[in-house]
């Protein structure tokens, strides 16, 4: 009660022995009599203990006080205590709460969130828009009337080049979704027993998403990325423990069970108390680029080759970029996914791979194009930058080449604007940059032009000397 009193009290408390306030010694020591001592002092009196008891086989502080506790004394007059300071009210936290079913937004308003950063792949986007769409409905149809139809939920596979944009769909769809999402990655799970991350990994990062809510997780989606490394090892004498195991381990979660997951941890073990989550609603949306697997499509294609006028030629579908269009679930067992495991993804569908228009487009018209993300680097400088639109082509041709996907545009302008970041800081008189398709082509310069004037200079790029 005397602590309560202490903690209550409006001003500041003092040291009994030093006669420090609170705001000078730090936090207080509380015991009974109403006496605070300050850290300092305690610890001086228990080494005071050390070195007095065993002469007078007594503690010293009995012997200080002459063998009983003094009355607190009074506090001089001249010292001035300080109120504490008010506590602020915790705010509350608002709900993050799941749409009601009235304003449930409709696939179209979803694919066009989508479509102001994701450029191209129409279909893709429609497919996720509506199973999102379809996905909420179920969640928010539970506490409704029954009628005795159930709706299941429709788990996709997502097959892709690299670069293509998979995973950016996906965490797209994250910052615009009310609902936890959990974004991880295959490559690390293995069966249980060994070393690696159980299939269960999977559902305790959907519960950290969700807080720790059980029930807010249960209607979450999670999205695993890289989920073609999981496939059965066509070449292997050792147990395959990262590839089809797994997919035999994730059956029961795309099916949907109960699960026991740890709390906080990705691992079981004594110390992580565990909890048991239901996996009937949530989501499962699966990517991969599946390297290899155009191969598989064209020798199924070609199976049917003859001698004749209307035989099918082996080599038709070499220059066939989007092969992976045409993928069937066959071909995914022929690349080593059990049928088991693909029966519990029912839609399955492919992006596109990037094109040059696509990549030209990609560099300009998203929000967060990485075009936009230097203007705004450089505005910081009070410099405005500008991409001829031939320049723009002449990088998207370089990053076709590299033939990874949209990946290879940040790097290719990474090189070309590393001078440019580097020595525009260093003349304030500089107000604006283009960057010019010479200058992508390793031919000329990009051009300057200074503040207040209309002449332009060019940026040396070899040295980043400015030459008149």
């Amino acid at each position: 009660m005397a602590e309560d009193q202490n903690n209550n009290s409006d001003y500041e408390d003092i040291c009994y022995i030093c006669r420090r306030p609170e705001s000078i010694a730090g936090k207080m020591i509380h015991i009974p009599n109403n006496i605070c001592i300050c850290n300092d002092c305690m610890q001086k009196t228990f080494n005071s203990m050390d070195q007095m008891g065993p002469l007078f086989n007594m503690p010293p502080y009995m012997d200080m006080f002459g063998g009983k506790m003094p009355e607190h004394a009074e506090v001089p007059k001249n010292q001035k205590l300080k109120k504490r300071a008010e506590k602020k009210a915790k705010k509350e936290k608002k709900p993050d709460g799941i749409f009601d079913i009235e304003h449930l937004p409709a696939p179209h308003i979803i694919k066009g969130t989508l479509d102001e950063y994701v450029v191209g792949q129409e279909f893709a986007k429609k497919v996720i828009s509506v199973a999102v769409y379809n996905h909420y409905k179920r969640v928010l149809t539970d506490d409704m009337e029954d009628d005795g139809v159930e709706i299941g939920k429709s788990n996709m596979l997502m097959v892709g080049p690299t670069g293509s944009g998979k995973t950016y769909l996906v965490k797209t769809l994250a910052r615009m979704l009310q609902v936890p999402l959990a974004i991880t990655d295959a490559t690390s799970l293995t069966e249980a027993g060994y070393i690696g991350d159980d299939v269960e990994s999977v559902i305790s990062k959907l519960l950290a998403a969700a807080d720790n809510d059980v029930d807010k997780a249960e209607h979450g989606i999670v999205f695993i990325d890289e989920i073609d490394k999981i496939a059965k090892k066509r070449s292997t004498n050792s147990r395959d423990v990262s590839g089809e195991s797994v997919q035999q381990g994730m059956l029961k979660l795309l099916e949907g069970s109960d699960v026991e997951v740890p709390v906080g941890a990705t691992s079981k073990n004594a110390m992580v108390p565990m909890t048991t989550v239901n996996t009937s609603n949530i989501l499962f949306i699966c990517g991969g680029a599946f390297p290899e697997l155009e191969k598989v499509i064209k020798k199924r294609l070609t199976r049917q080759s003859a001698i004749g006028f209307n035989a099918t030629l082996s080599d038709e579908f070499d220059k066939d970029k989007n092969l992976l269009q045409k993928v069937t679930t066959e071909d995914l067992r022929e690349f080593g996914m059990i049928p088991e495991f693909l029966g519990r993804l029912p839609v399955v569908f492919a992006l596109e791979a990037m094109t040059e228009e696509m990549l030209v487009r990609v560099l300009a018209e998203p929000k967060n194009a990485i075009t936009k993300q230097y203007q705004k680097l450089l505005r910081l400088d009070e410099v405005d930058l500008i991409f001829e639109e031939e320049a723009l082509q002449e990088i998207a041709k370089k990053a076709v080449e590299k033939k990874t996907g949209a990946r290879a545009l940040r790097a290719i302008i990474e090189e070309f604007m590393l001078d440019i970041m580097y020595e525009i800081p260093k003349d304030d008189l500089i107000g604006r940059v283009t960057i010019t398709k010479e200058y992508i082509e390793h031919k000329g310069s990009p051009r300057i032009e200074m503040r207040g004037s209309g002449n332009a200079k060019l940026l040396s790029q070899k040295d980043g000397v400015t030459e008149a």
